[in-house]
């Protein structure tokens, strides 16, 4: 998951522990919600920033610097954006003690949607703030949408995770915009409306750290890549993108990428033939990654950005405690294999 990456995908952003803090919105109710994002929002754009400030969490504050960090990024955002011309929409995400408010709209130096978020924690305190230019306001171009995965697949892990990015929309799934990725996923494990646990400053403070990551569905790896150093929490690496990682072709034409792994876990090689169920490795912070958290995506080539995205259709599991026979995890949903 990418936080600032400007050359990219066009992404402003900010916070060290962002994608833990967008997950810790607690209000009483969808109108409040709404209302104190619309407050903060233009608060933010107005440059009426020490009240803002003064409601940072004590982590927030350190990862964007207080006052002055939150200034300096309001003129990059004025600098790279401009101010905003249109609200395309908004909503409030609640989960069991989780909730974001998420507002889309239109800046006038930027020809695509962005994406203003803020997460609030039960006391008010403001514990997360993100400002994320999307790339398109449409999904990229795809031959797979009526694809029905032929792959028996199931989910690639055990328990309970939080599917983080996950959908066939950009504003459900940034990845939806690229071809290569266009049905990815981004997994984490969720407690207590938080990612981690104490400031979230080290990997191992987060609760998919380490965590068994599964072959989805029998087939053959491809491809199986260690030794790339994981990631300090707030900070990604851009020489190989995945990371530590596996490919596994099924046999029917679709290859399942598992990326971003611990360095030391993978436990498979190329050419090994591989069950579902079978653990290749565990959830890490390598590669363009900026905390830890599993990424999957299903292609029709086994080369990364080579080939096309597919449709992952997993079969038998849970999504938010209801039973699914064959589906498609989507953002916001806590996803788990049915015994």
């Amino acid at each position: 998951m990418e936080r600032l990456n400007m050359t990219r995908a066009a992404t402003v952003s900010l916070a060290a522990a962002l994608m833990a803090a967008t997950l810790a919105l607690a209000q009483p109710g969808a109108e409040d919600a709404i209302e104190r994002g619309r407050e903060l929002t233009e608060a933010f754009y107005a440059g009426d920033l020490a009240p803002i400030a003064e409601a940072f969490s004590d982590e927030l504050s350190d990862g964007i610097g207080g006052a002055e960090g939150l200034a300096a990024f309001r003129e990059q955002v004025l600098a790279q954006l401009g101010e905003e011309v249109q609200v395309l929409d908004e909503r409030v995400d609640e989960l069991p003690g989780i909730g974001t408010y998420t507002r889309l709209a239109r800046f006038e130096r930027f020809g695509g949607p962005v994406m203003v978020q803020w997460a609030l924690g039960e006391e008010g305190a403001i514990v997360g703030f993100l400002v994320q230019a999307l790339p398109t306001s449409e999904p990229a171009p795809s031959s797979y949408l009526e694809h029905e995965t032929r792959a028996d697949l199931r989910l690639p892990f055990d328990g309970e995770w939080f599917v983080f990015w996950g959908g066939r929309t950009v504003e459900e799934n940034y990845h939806a915009a690229s071809r290569d990725q266009r049905f990815a996923l981004d997994l984490v494990v969720v407690r207590d409306g938080s990612t981690h646990a104490g400031d979230g400053a080290a990997n191992e403070d987060y609760f998919c750290w380490g965590q068994p990551v599964l072959a989805p569905g029998d087939g053959v790896v491809v491809a199986a890549v260690d030794g790339e150093p994981d990631n300090v929490p707030g900070r990604f690496g851009d020489e190989r993108p995945l990371g530590n990682h596996v490919i596994i072709d099924h046999g029917t034409g679709e290859y399942s990428f598992l990326a971003h792994l611990r360095e030391g876990s993978v436990r498979v090689r190329a050419g090994q033939r591989v069950a579902a169920g079978e653990q290749v490795g565990e959830c890490g912070n390598s590669g363009r990654s900026s905390e830890p958290h599993l990424h999957f995506h299903l292609q029709d080539s086994p080369e990364f950005g080579m080939g096309e995205g597919m449709p992952a259709q997993f079969q038998r599991y849970l999504a938010d405690g209801v039973p699914v026979a064959r589906g498609e995890p989507v953002r916001g949903q806590v996803v788990a294999p049915r015994q």
